[in-house]
């Protein structure tokens, strides 16, 4: 991977895993550029590219593509900025925290419960298009109605109030409790802040939102103080970022062809358990997609390398060939024939 490689973000304004990625690229100084995307299918930025993964975000670094925000930090981690990465600035134990927040707000819950209890406040819930195009990416189908979506975000909202509380608790109690500026107990926001706020920074800047009677800066005065500080450290970063171009699907496409790719890294791991199972071996078709949500979609190309941590495949769609990488965690691989090969 070049460092100095054109970085395109594929996302769209208000969606909160781009925000996860945006608050990064901005704390970091990185410049990229951007790609933005409707909020619901298609997408034929991405279709020209031969990825039919359906979430957002996406991130190319010349010809390669990184699905999940997840795998986008993780990536971005080994990119030169305006500041240094920030695993070069925190401790084994600072490190640690940034692990276990991250998986707080991905795997207990917390965000599927924020989702829960900010969209009945938002014109989306009234949006038949964007319903049902959630009910999709949920697993329902193509014909799943927005009705069935409403019913789910309806559906243990009180619940959902109380597990978001708790969590709202946890930082007011614990990790904030001293007084400290940042999570992880460092001089400047850093990834453990950006792991944890993003989601709650959805909730809160949502007029309405918010259940003040169980939520509020009067109850939880540190985290919504926390909150604050790093609204404005993002809006000092801004200052002297680079501002991004706004870039077309067939200007990006163009970047993309010309963008040399460095393949020396591609492994693909003969003691993986998968690898062993299957007897795969580098270059054989094989299909990727995510196991939790929007798993109806999945890209296809020749494997390149696989490892425990990431899939890489190469998908081509007319004389567009680019690198697509997936995390290997919440994300399936199969093998697939060419003339079989599911592309819905």
């Amino acid at each position: 991977m070049a460092s100095d490689s054109q970085i395109v973000f594929f996302h769209y304004p208000f969606s909160p895993f781009s925000a996860r990625v945006l608050y990064y690229l901005t704390l970091r100084g990185i410049p990229y550029d951007q790609c933005i995307q409707p909020k619901i299918l298609p997408r034929p930025d991405l279709n020209r590219l031969g990825i039919k993964y359906r979430r957002i975000p996406l991130l190319s670094i010349g010809r390669d593509v990184y699905l999940d925000s997840a795998l986008i930090l993780r990536t971005l981690e080994k990119i030169k900025g305006a500041n240094p990465p920030f695993s070069s600035q925190t401790t084994p134990a600072q490190h640690g925290i940034e692990g276990l927040l991250s998986k707080f707000t991905m795997e207990t819950g917390l965000f599927r419960n924020i989702v829960q209890i900010l969209l009945p406040s938002t014109p989306l819930m009234h949006d038949e298009a964007f319903m049902k195009d959630r009910m999709d990416m949920m697993g329902g189908g193509s014909g799943g109605s927005a009705s069935d979506f409403a019913k789910f975000v309806l559906a243990g909202r009180s619940d959902a109030i109380v597990s978001v509380k708790n969590a709202f608790q946890f930082l007011e109690s614990t990790l904030l409790a001293d007084e400290r500026d940042w999570l992880a107990g460092t001089e400047k926001p850093g990834l453990a802040d950006i792991e944890m706020v993003w989601p709650i920074h959805w909730l809160v800047s949502v007029p309405g939102a918010l259940p003040e009677e169980y939520i509020s800066a009067s109850l939880y005065p540190r985290v919504f103080s926390w909150v604050e500080r790093f609204q404005k450290a993002i809006e000092e970063a801004k200052k002297s970022a680079r501002e991004p171009a706004s870039l077309s699907g067939e200007e990006v496409a163009e970047i993309l062809k010309k963008a040399v790719a460095d393949g020396s890294g591609d492994v693909v791991d003969e003691g993986d358990p998968l690898v062993k199972e299957n007897g795969w071996k580098k270059g054989q078709m094989v299909q990727v997609w995510p196991s939790d949500s929007g798993s109806r979609h999945k890209t296809v190309g020749r494997l390149l390398g696989l490892t425990a941590k990431e899939t890489t495949i190469e998908t081509v769609e007319g004389d567009i060939s680019v690198r697509v990488h997936a995390p290997r965690q919440a994300f399936q691989v199969a093998e697939v024939s060419a003339e079989k090969a599911n592309l819905s």
